[in-house]
């Protein structure tokens, strides 16, 4: 059974300029669609990744998971005890005015809990002696174990991990994803990762999740993906890895712009930077079918 689902959630945010502008200037009101009908289910103890471009809509994911934002439509459906997430900056999600003992026991006010927070300190790989520092004192890979420990004060089922190592140097990113790998077959977690970084996705997930302006574009799981990408906008993003192996194979950087989410493109939203778009792609929203979103693929052109 499904821990998490996600079906058709939308997500607009008002940006319209003042109301006294629009009345005046007779302008409508301006709406943006950060997240388009995304619909996923997330099995216990499997890791998700969601990937793609800033501007996505993957970060918006998350925080409507989480709660931190409502969906403007759809539904989504948790059968867990909690959850909670992971910021990308670690310093900026603590309190710089609590000691790390304090931080860590907030969540504990909400749940119950036999854990304490010397343990927590510990399975971190931090020491219980650091519960009396403030987080300042701490370099930005044990502030991300501070903010790791946090979360599992709440014995979350799921945990949710907005770039948790993008912020970190390459070394100390290592490190907290082996952490992480650690944790979750510990203690049974299940994640849902966004990331832009697809040597670290390839590590740490079992399926992933293409989006493209707001959209889900391609879900399978993470060998399949990897090996045989079937979106254009996939394989784009793969031919833009840096081939460190130096097979000789030739890299293409992703061409084009994200498109301005106000004014998205009609038909499919990645066709001005599609090769393969035909008239068909500028017209038609390609459906999601058998894991991917594409009129080329449905039709066997690629």
């Amino acid at each position: 059974m499904h821990l998490l689902k996600l079906e058709s959630v939308s997500r607009d945010f008002d940006v319209s300029r003042p109301w006294l502008n629009r009345v005046i200037e007779r302008e409508p009101r301006r709406l943006l669609r950060a997240v388009d009908r995304v619909s996923f289910e997330v099995t216990k103890g499997e890791t998700l990744a969601l990937v793609g471009e800033s501007g996505c809509g993957k970060s918006t994911v998350a925080r409507l998971i989480v709660g931190l934002h409502a969906p403007s439509e759809g539904r989504l459906e948790f059968h867990g005890r909690s959850m909670q997430m992971i910021f990308q900056d670690p310093y900026a999600s603590l309190n710089p005015r609590w000691r790390v003992r304090k931080i860590i026991a907030e969540p504990m006010m909400f749940v119950k809990t036999e854990k304490t927070i010397d343990e927590l300190l510990i399975q971190v790989g931090l020491s219980p002696d650091d519960a009396e520092r403030y987080p300042h004192e701490f370099s930005g890979g044990q502030r991300q174990r501070i903010s790791i420990a946090r979360a599992l004060a709440g014995e979350p089922d799921l945990l949710i991990c907005d770039e948790p190592t993008s912020a970190l140097d390459v070394s100390v990113q290592a490190q907290i994803l082996n952490l992480m790998a650690e944790l979750q077959e510990r203690l049974g977690l299940t994640y849902v990762f966004i990331s832009h970084n697809l040597a670290v996705v390839s590590l740490v997930a079992d399926r992933v999740g293409v989006m493209y302006l707001g959209r889900v574009v391609e879900l399978a799981g993470s060998a399949a993906l990897f090996a045989r990408p079937r979106h254009p906008y996939t394989r784009m993003l793969l031919d833009a890895v840096p081939d460190l192996e130096m097979s000789g194979k030739s890299r293409t950087p992703v061409a084009g712009e994200v498109p301005n989410p106000l004014a998205p493109p009609s038909g499919c939203a990645f066709h001005p930077r599609c090769p393969h778009a035909n008239e068909r792609c500028r017209r038609e929203v390609p459906a999601f079918i058998n894991g991917v979103a594409c009129h080329a693929v449905e039709e066997g052109r690629i």
